[in-house]
């Protein structure tokens, strides 16, 4: 029963909490300090301040009876540590992407992105309505760990490239920065992917370390400078159709925490998520219009056999995943099931919408 009164008070909107805040009602006397780690430089656009935006609205909204301490890649722990630290309890909270966990936690990639999937949109509502909240914690819980959405990219660009792609051929043997599923799929055409943080991306594609990198988008890749080590910006987008970024509380914190608090990280994640996703849409519109006519930069499209390898691959690297790891298999199971059932009204809405937008304006 406490459950499912908690389930229904988390499941509020965060307009709900937009028109009023929700206040603690326990003693102003009581102050809870918690650290977070992230996986991002500090104060990073976007992906550095959604971790101190999720943090600045716990504090406001507990009334200040949680304050939340926000650490960049490598303060306390490094950048592709955070799971471990939090789940250790080194900190009580952490910022981050699941898929960088996948040697770890098979199916967390799911909880990022996945090929061809699911639209920001179409993910949020997997999450908070049908049931891919549920199978994160079910999966987390066994790692010590509570997950939370806590910010999204919004469809992501396909990567910089030093040479031009102009046939499948042209990706054999590169050297890509790609993590999660998409890199696997990479890999299976012929690409050389790899893992590394993204403060490190300029200077693996400067010395040659890299000839391509996968980051974000116009806005996080602006801030990198990357258009200065590569010249060719594609944007198929199918790698990262969406990206959440999660947040992730030390489950022993989580379950110390008084019920009003627990409705407070909820509800801030639900913001925070809400919040990024749309700074970012008009961010990157801003940063695309200043690569492209600032700086030179050459906007491609990856040519159709290359994306017709990559779907081709991207469905055998997820075959593959569901075969091997049972958790894997029950998640996706529910994405895909959604997936599908929402397709068809994004395909008449926002899709239908869009082509005739851009055939009636040009």
């Amino acid at each position: 029963m406490q459950r499912r009164k908690f389930l229904k008070t988390a499941g509020l909107g965060a307009a709900s909490v937009a028109a009023a805040p929700f206040v603690s009602t326990a003693s102003a006397d009581e102050t809870i300090t918690w650290n977070m780690v992230t996986s991002w430089p500090k104060n990073f656009p976007a992906l550095g301040t959604g971790a101190n935006d999720f943090a600045k609205r716990i504090e406001q909204m507990s009334g200040g009876r949680m304050k939340i301490r926000v650490h960049g890649a490598g303060e306390m722990v490094p950048a592709l540590e955070v799971f471990d630290a939090v789940s250790a309890g080194t900190a009580e909270m952490g910022h981050s992407a699941s898929y960088y966990w996948r040697g770890k936690v098979a199916a967390a990639q799911f909880f990022t992105a996945v090929p061809f999937g699911m639209t920001t949109n179409e993910t949020n509502s997997w999450l908070y309505n049908g049931g891919g909240h549920e199978l994160w914690d079910e999966l987390y819980a066994k790692h010590n760990l509570k997950p939370f959405a806590v910010g999204n990219t919004g469809t992501q660009m396909a990567g910089w490239f030093k040479k031009e792609i102009n046939s499948l051929e042209d990706m054999q043997g590169l050297k890509l920065r790609l993590p999660g599923l998409a890199g696997e799929a990479m890999a299976d055409i012929g690409v050389t992917t790899m893992t590394i943080p993204g403060s490190e991306i300029f200077t693996s594609l400067q010395t040659g370390v890299l000839d391509a990198a996968d980051w974000v988008g116009p806005y996080n890749d602006l801030a990198f400078g990357l258009h200065q080590v590569a010249e060719y910006y594609y944007t198929s987008v199918w790698n990262e159709p969406s990206a959440i970024l999660e947040g992730t509380v030390n489950l022993d914190a989580w379950n110390s925490l008084p019920d009003d608090l627990k409705v407070v990280v909820t509800e801030a994640a639900r913001a925070s998520n809400m919040a990024m996703f749309s700074e970012l849409v008009f961010r990157n519109a801003e940063a695309l219009h200043t690569l492209t006519e600032e700086h030179g930069v050459k906007l491609r499209t990856f040519p159709t056999d290359v994306l017709a390898a990559l779907k081709e691959a991207s469905q055998k690297v997820i075959q593959r995943q569901v075969d091997s790891d049972e958790e894997s298999r029950k998640v996706y199971a529910s994405y895909s099931a959604f997936q599908e059932t929402v397709r068809g009204f994004t395909d008449v809405g926002e899709f239908d919408y869009l082509k005739a937008r851009d055939t009636l304006t040009g």
